[in-house]
């Protein structure tokens, strides 16, 4: 006691909570090694590289939610139905489909390869080379080049306030 404090006095965490920190920390780093392995095997061969979401993880801060797999498929069908190489999609603040896009062009399901492009606020992301950068708060801040260029549209704005959905409907 030479501090003047008695050991007791020192926090320490319950033998669950350190389990559960440590549990934490380890699907943390697991997490972070997948997010490594994507990032090489995009730059080896993005091409026959299969995505999945599992790779990113939801940030409920942002409040970021991916569709499922089965309801990202079935949007992802509905914007390359018929598209060809002309067409143009963008893919707003909603990943989860475009990441299903890049894994149906990539199975050879489609003969015609359309334009595709991620806008999205996420910069992991940004290892995808259709990615562009996107914040909802300037809607209207985007690339000239990319500015009435969209044949299909599909947007998920990440919050459900009427400011957001507002600026959302600024791409019709």
């Amino acid at each position: 006691m030479e501090d003047g404090h008695d050991q007791d006095d020192v926090p320490q965490l319950s033998g669950a909570a350190l389990s559960a920190l440590q549990d934490f920390y380890r699907d943390r780093d697991a997490q972070e090694k997948n997010f490594e392995d994507l990032k090489s095997a995009i730059k080896e061969s993005e091409q026959n590289t299969k995505l999945s979401m599992e790779t990113f993880t939801e940030d409920w801060n942002t409040s970021q939610f991916w569709y499922s797999d089965e309801t990202a498929i079935i949007l992802a069908e509905q914007l390359l139905s018929n598209a060809t190489k002309e067409t143009s999609i963008a893919i707003v603040s909603a990943p989860s489909v475009f990441i299903q896009i890049k894994n149906l062009l990539s199975s050879g399901t489609y003969i015609e390869t359309p334009h595709i492009a991620l806008l999205e606020f996420d910069e992991r992301f940004a290892v995808l080379a259709e990615f562009v950068h996107y914040d909802f708060h300037f809607p209207l801040k985007l690339p000239s080049e990319m500015k009435g260029k969209y044949d299909r549209i599909i947007c998920d704005p990440p919050f459900l306030s009427t400011d957001c959905q507002t600026k959302g409907k600024l791409w019709e």
